[in-house]
């Protein structure tokens, strides 16, 4: 079974979505679970995780009948109030085999310790007792207190989203990128999407060559059973086809057992059973 572990729907004309600036006018429009189901069919996708995109307890339950209407939807990677007192409250309010994770944009927050506020971090607690993955949308910048809450937090699973964004499109080899990574590699609890590279390449000349590099390195320190494909469509889209993301990462690491399903099967309980 193949896994794209990381995609999102949108629709602009109902929500707004802070993080959508003018350099992505491009990806200003609709896209929804009609529009992707032929692209897994064309690219041999047997299921997905949908994954949030804005802070709103109203976009998750959406998801959730959204992924409950859609069998390649395998589980749902929503979004709560971390910092709540009754976060464990409404973990339990949104019960339901299709919720598999939580995430907040965490490299949005003005302070790069953030995942270190008590509240949190007592957020992050709730997440692990209700079975759930934490993913960590971070950069560079958030990779050390990334790396703290790993560690205080050992009974839960965690996913790094897109490689922590290694600066690809800055041409050098991102040191600062590996240094901060590389220990990450140490800590069980942990896996890492390859995801959302090529739009961390420049977006107009990336080529599969570029994100080798990167990719060889997280696979090298995680291993092929702690890393997860993923499409990051549409974001995908101002850089390359849904096509011309699988067939990179494909070049780098061929159609990888793990990295193209077990690993992301197992980090996030997906159903044995094809659609």
């Amino acid at each position: 079974m193949i896994v794209d572990a990381h995609h999102h729907f949108w629709d602009p004309s109902r929500r707004k979505y802070p993080w959508m600036g003018p350099e992505l006018d491009a990806i200003r429009r609709p896209f929804g679970p009609d529009e992707l189901r032929p692209l897994l069919d064309d690219n041999g996708v047997d299921r997905t995780v949908l994954v949030q995109t804005i802070s709103s307890l109203d976009e998750t339950r959406e998801f959730l009948e959204t992924a409950a209407a859609n069998d390649f939807i395998g589980g749902v990677v929503g979004w709560v109030d971390l910092t709540s007192p009754s976060v464990a409250q409404t973990l339990a309010d949104l019960v339901s085999d299709l919720l598999v994770g939580i995430r907040h944009q965490v490299h949005d927050e003005p302070d790069p310790r953030w995942l270190l506020r008590d509240d949190v971090q007592r957020g992050i607690a709730a997440v692990g007792d209700a079975g759930l993955v934490y993913d960590l949308l971070v950069r560079t910048r958030e990779l050390p207190a990334a790396r703290e809450t790993v560690r205080r937090h050992p009974e839960v699973s965690f996913v790094i989203d897109h490689a922590a964004k290694p600066r690809i499109a800055a041409g050098s080899w991102d040191v600062d990128w590996e240094e901060g990574l590389a220990g990450f590699s140490d800590e069980p609890n942990v896996a890492c999407k390859l995801s959302g590279l090529v739009t961390e390449a420049d977006w107009r000349s990336w080529t599969p060559e570029q994100l080798e590099p990167y990719v060889r390195r997280c696979v090298g320190w995680f291993g092929p059973e702690r890393c997860i494909f993923g499409s990051d469509w549409p974001v995908c889209l101002l850089a390359a086809s849904y096509a011309q993301v699988m067939d990179a990462v494909q070049q780098i690491v061929g159609l990888d057992d793990w990295i193209f399903g077990n690993t992301a099967r197992r980090v996030y309980g997906l159903p044995d059973a094809e659609p």
